[in-house]
């Protein structure tokens, strides 16, 4: 995992010159715990500033202390969660800079970045620019990083987040929405760029002007040129009316123009023209036709690289370029990890029609997200970023099939591209050795692999047990949901009605392991199933 600082003046590799790097971009930070997850989801992301920690100040974790708060202000409190000990883990910063995580006052199972802590343990001096993932009891996870000095309360933009750099994007987007300053934003593949585009012109004076979004890499380049400027009838083979282009579409409002790096050559010499004079000439046409879009451009290329390459042109990454904004990775905003994921889960379980009521679980229940799932998404560099988080979530959703809980024990391996959790993560950073745990290191086969034939065999030999049968089939238990899915020769227990229920269970007399053979569904969820309509009490 790499710190935020080199995160954000790279970009596959290459150096970013743009007109908002260097130290006077970073915001001042301190130490400081954020909630990743809880038994109760709204308390993720609140969290604690300690500057008492630089200056030597012991800080105490229990079920009681600190007192955390919501980023936009609340009541403060405690964990409070009932399954965690009063007596308190010790952080201390030692005389040399290093971080101390002491247990020794408490019983309660610790686990710090994955690995149980068994008296106490010693990170590095910088280990709070990457950030220290804390599991306690298998109810809670914290994050100890490094964090801004005060909130941001004005709006989020559409950009969901409160870490530092989330917030120097905010900061440099209200910079830059009033003026008419070309933008390029940069960024790793799937970090959110048309999303800061959007930030950018919904929070200007062009809001209620249109916003054309192009993405470059996806237009022929033999008609890059007419989709951008338009064309005249006749003006090439196939051209049978004129074309307005999208720098007319857009009209005074906004043109983003994604993957700018694909543009073709000779193209780029054409929009150069038009950024310059404000003006285009439309393929076929000797009369130039006056534009006022603002161009904003995109990229998770080194378009620096390209220029020495000779596949795109330096004054055009000039003029494109008079503010950069950097858009960070998501492992360089590693305390929204939870925010977003828990924000993503709601949308998807809202969109399938799972109603689960995540705040009003009873305080002995699982957590619908355990500890364990929590801090391995915590602990992951994202090369996908937000996009592949999503992904994640979507998939788990699926996955899960109506369950009251996200099963604790799903193995993560195979949706995060095991078998290595997080692969360009650094090594441990703690004095002792963290092993990679024997399960991210199977040998799997991909979904489309399992033949439909394949699948009901193997359901069968395993009785239908889901879990079973995913280690028969050698794929994760999420991928066999998602083949049942689209297996429609399949039935799932969400497909039985209360009729059909009623009448198996009494020809079964109740036996259950009766009605699985005749039903062909799990055991779990057939009992699910009969206690949602009340044929077996709860």
């Amino acid at each position: 995992m790499a710190s935020g600082a080199a995160d954000l003046s790279t970009v596959d590799g290459g150096p970013i010159r743009g007109s908002n790097d260097g130290p006077n971009s970073r915001r001042p930070s301190v130490p400081t715990l954020t909630i990743l997850g809880h038994p109760s989801p709204r308390r993720v992301g609140e969290r604690v500033a300690l500057p008492g920690l630089d200056a030597g100040a012991p800080v105490l974790v229990s079920r009681l202390d600190p007192q955390f708060i919501a980023p936009r202000g609340g009541r403060a409190a405690g964990l409070l969660d009932v399954h965690l000990s009063r007596a308190p883990v010790r952080i201390i910063r030692l005389g040399d800079g290093r971080i101390r995580f002491d247990k020794r006052d408490t019983t309660s199972r610790i686990l710090l970045d994955g690995t149980e802590l068994e008296s106490e343990r010693d990170f590095p001096a910088n280990c709070l620019d990457d950030g220290v993932v804390l599991e306690l009891a298998d109810r809670a996870v914290l994050l100890l990083h490094r964090g801004p000095v005060a909130a941001d309360s004005s709006e989020h933009m559409g950009l969901l987040g409160d870490s530092l750099e989330i917030l120097r994007v905010r900061q440099e987007i209200r910079r830059v929405t009033d003026a008419d300053a070309t933008v390029l934003i940069v960024g790793e593949t799937g970090s959110g760029k048309e999303l800061v585009a959007h930030a950018v012109h919904h929070a200007g004076l062009r809001r209620e002007r249109p916003f054309v979004a192009v993405n470059m890499g996806a237009i022929p380049g033999s008609l890059a040129g007419a989709e951008l400027f338009g064309s005249e009838r006749g003006s090439f083979t196939g051209s049978i009316r004129n074309q307005a282009g999208h720098f007319r579409t857009a009209a005074d409002g906004t043109l983003f123009l994604d993957e700018i790096g694909e543009t073709p050559f000779d193209v780029q010499a054409m929009l150069l023209r038009a950024l310059d004079t404000g003006q285009i000439l439309p393929i076929g046409s000797s009369e130039a036709k006056p534009v006022g879009a603002r161009v904003i451009a995109a990229t998770d290329a080194d378009l620096h690289a390209r220029v020495e390459e000779g596949t795109f042109r330096a004054p055009l990454l000039h003029r494109l370029a008079n503010y950069t904004l950097v858009v960070p990775p998501l492992r360089a905003r590693r305390d929204d990890i939870a925010r977003l994921f828990f924000y993503f889960l709601g949308l998807e379980l809202e969109r399938r029609g799972n109603s689960f009521d995540l705040e009003g679980r009873p305080p002995n229940e699982q957590p619908f997200v355990s500890a364990r799932v929590v801090s391995t998404l915590a602990r992951f560099d994202w090369p996908g970023n937000v996009r592949q988080l999503r992904n994640v979530v979507r998939q788990l959703v699926i996955g899960n099939d109506g369950a009251a809980e996200l099963d604790p024990e799903v193995d993560l391996a195979p949706l995060l591209g095991g078998p290595t959790l997080g692969g360009s993560r650094r090594p441990a950073r703690a004095t002792s050795h963290e092993t990679t745990p024997p399960s991210l290191s199977r040998q799997w086969r991909k979904p489309g692999e399992v033949s439909e034939s394949e699948l009901l065999e193997a359901l069968r030999s395993a009785r239908w047990d889901l879990k079973a049968t995913a280690e028969r089939l050698r794929i994760s238990r999420t991928s066999l949901y998602a083949l049942l899915e689209s297996t429609p020769s399949i039935r799932r227990a969400n497909d039985l009605e209360k009729d059909e229920l009623v009448v198996c269970h009494r020809e079964c007399e109740g036996d259950v392991e009766r009605m699985v053979d005749r039903l062909t569904v799990s055991k779990h969820a057939l009992l699910r199933r009969l206690r949602q309509f009340g044929i077996i009490a709860s």
